[in-house]
């Protein structure tokens, strides 16, 4: 007898239509693949080839995948020991000699991305920060900090991507005689695919014109193979280096933490951990991050994307998964060399939705730097201090990390002794606030924010020079209204509302 299922098509005969139909895209994918490649020369041919082979294995595999990546019922808290706390870690004692360490270490940062989340053009890494120190400026005072202190050579690497590489290397010549070697490297360039034919967008291989929306870099998860293709990271190995810490370049409290890679290089050899990421106790802000679960006996990041919808509450509760991922990463270079070459790099694929300025909907395939963690061996997660995860996302993030909160020593910051209490102040800025340059002139000098636990502000709001701020404070001009907190003010526990104009007599 032969079973049919619910479409009436015999059992069996379905899963074979389905691999048909996968073999037909993934061939005319190929084919309009090479088509675009006829379009390039020189080392724009081989540069785009290298990434189309890339995009070629990401594409076979988004055709194999069925359904959420995740069977609900086989995640598991991870086990004790698989999440240090920081202390621990901290606990033992450095040896007197920290240069041995420091020169196995290479930082990388993850520098694609553009700063148009807070309305600026080109690289958000140029975005000025800190008394006119942008996020690349204080990245290369910690590392040229370390190295003159230790007298080691710590290397600088910048992932860039095609939107940023261009700008960034103009800026690198600046840091010449800084003591601190710089080398950049590039993500993938992969082509968008139409929502519906599941084809390239791109006419050819270009990138202006009608051609300029139509690339995309493919998440940071790219780096491991982006990093290999570039002959950078063999390089590094011959020249000793051991281990990465891998961060995004606007997290500004990723700086290189002594006592986790002291752990890192002193693991017996049988032993030796190859993947450290830094997690951190989740608040109500970070419910959407990606936490540590164990599956299939395995250490596996767990992101937002991969959960099923039934249970995307649970996930964001704070009782069950009470960590989540900081993407500060600390990775062995011979592992990443030896899952390249063994092609054992599993990373789940994220399908991110995307429309065009033309209203076509298209698709980009892209993976997580975090989600290798299952392919490495003795992975662990270390839970570390809040400080350490200090991101500037929005111009209210900014205006934080301006403030007198925190002092700024060799590139690094750190929460003020002066504040009380360790937590940070919950800032809400408005869309009147939304782009940096708007927001410089709304500030005439940025408030004192010691005692400040929330900020809100709404509408069309100025604040005078040596503003003060204490408590909760809530300003909310109405539409058509528009508040000037005159200079010297102090607010404390207030709410301010309506109009209040004080204009010079």
């Amino acid at each position: 007898e032969q079973v049919l299922n619910h479409e009436g098509v015999p059992n069996g005969g379905m899963a074979q239509f389905q691999e048909v139909m996968r073999q037909q895209l993934e061939t005319s994918m190929h084919a309009e693949l090479e088509k675009l490649l006829d379009t390039a020369t020189g080392v724009d041919k081989e540069v785009s080839r290298k990434d189309f082979d890339g995009f070629k294995k990401l594409f076979h595999r988004f055709l194999q995948v069925k359904g959420p990546s995740v069977d609900w019922p086989k995640i598991h808290r991870p086990p004790e020991d698989s999440i240090q706390p920081y202390d621990k870690i901290a606990a033992r004692p450095l040896p007197d000699s920290l240069a041995d360490s420091l020169n196995k270490l290479v930082v990388v940062k993850l520098n694609g991305g553009l700063g148009t989340s807070m309305g600026c053009k080109g690289p958000k890494s140029l975005i000025s920060v800190r008394n006119e120190n942008t996020f690349l400026d204080l990245t290369v005072q910690q590392i040229e900090h370390l190295n003159k202190k230790y007298n080691t050579d710590v290397p600088l690497v910048l992932m860039n991507s095609f939107n940023t590489d261009e700008d960034t290397k103009k800026i690198l010549q600046k840091y010449t005689h800084h003591r601190v070697k710089i080398h950049t490297f590039n993500q993938s360039r992969y082509p968008r695919i139409n929502k519906e034919s599941l084809l390239p967008v791109a006419t050819d291989i270009g990138m202006t014109g009608e051609n300029a929306d139509v690339w995309y870099p493919p998440g940071h998860g790219d780096i491991y193979a982006s990093f290999y293709n570039s002959g950078l990271l063999d390089q590094l190995i011959t020249e000793g280096k051991e281990y990465i810490f891998v961060s995004n370049i606007d997290n500004l409290g990723a700086t290189v933490d002594l006592n986790i890679l002291h752990h890192l290089v002193s693991q017996p050899n049988g032993k030796r951990c190859e993947f450290i990421m830094e997690v951190t106790d989740k608040t109500r802000a970070d419910v959407k991050g990606g936490t540590l679960i164990q599956y299939d006996n395995k250490l596996r990041l767990l992101e937002i994307a991969q959960v099923p919808k039934a249970h995307v509450d649970e996930f964001k509760s704070v009782t069950k998964f009470k960590i989540f991922n900081t993407n500060n990463l600390w990775i062995s270079l011979g592992a990443i060399k030896r899952l390249q070459e063994q092609n054992a790099m599993d990373m789940e694929i994220i399908v991110n939705p995307k429309t065009l300025d033309g209203g076509q909907n298209v698709i980009q395939l892209e993976t997580a730097v975090g989600a290798a963690i299952k392919s490495f061996d003795n992975a662990l997660g270390i839970n570390v201090p809040r400080s350490r995860f200090l991101p500037v996302k929005t111009v209210s993030d900014l205006l934080l990390v301006m403030s007198n909160l925190y002092s700024l020593e060799a590139g690094s910051l750190t929460m003020s002794q002066k504040r009380e209490f360790p937590t940070t102040p919950h800032v809400k800025l408005g869309s009147s606030f939304t782009k940096v340059q708007e927001y410089q002139t709304r500030f005439e000098s940025i408030p004192d924010m010691l005692e400040l636990d929330h900020l809100t502000v709404s509408g069309d709001v100025t604040f005078g020079k040596q503003v003060s701020l204490k408590g909760t404070v809530i300003i909310i001009a109405n539409h058509g209204d528009r508040i000037d907190i005159p200079a010297g003010t102090i607010l404390e526990n207030k709410i301010v509302s309506g109009n209040l104009r004080i204009l010079d007599h």
